[in-house]
């Protein structure tokens, strides 16, 4: 890893903004469809893993270890991008998914297990005010 590549991910680690517990939300999506594929969480040390690597390490909570996908599978997560949102406590990773995403051995952790909803409709557009 040159200089730069490094400066870059040590801005990223500055600029995330970790939870009481020292975690960061990070929401997995396909890179080319957009399909949301699974949640996962992220300590620091977890996240500087999956900026430098290039495949996705999270921090099991329950284990209290780190875990990447595709290890014991091999339905891994390959970085295609990472994002931080705008108060930078969420990070969406855009990946290459190779494989079931779920620990269930389906595509997605949301396949399944739709619930109902009320939905809604977009208001009209005002009219355009004329002065």
């Amino acid at each position: 890893m040159n200089d730069q590549s490094r400066a870059s991910v040590d801005a990223g680690l500055a600029l995330a903004a970790f939870n009481s517990d020292g975690l960061l939300p990070a929401v997995i999506q396909q890179w080319d469809t957009g399909e949301v594929l699974m949640l996962g969480w992220m300590d620091r040390e977890a996240l500087r893993r999956t900026l430098t690597e290039g495949r996705v390490t999270f921090w099991s909570r329950s284990r209290q270890e780190y875990w990447r996908k595709g290890d014991t599978s091999g339905h891994g997560q390959y970085v295609k991008s990472a994002a931080l949102d705008c108060d930078a406590d969420t990070l969406l990773l855009r990946v290459d998914q190779v494989g079931a995403a779920c620990h269930t051995g389906t595509h997605t952790c949301f396949d399944g297990r739709g619930i109902d909803a009320a939905t809604g409709t977009r208001p009209a557009a005002p009219a355009e005010v004329v002065n």
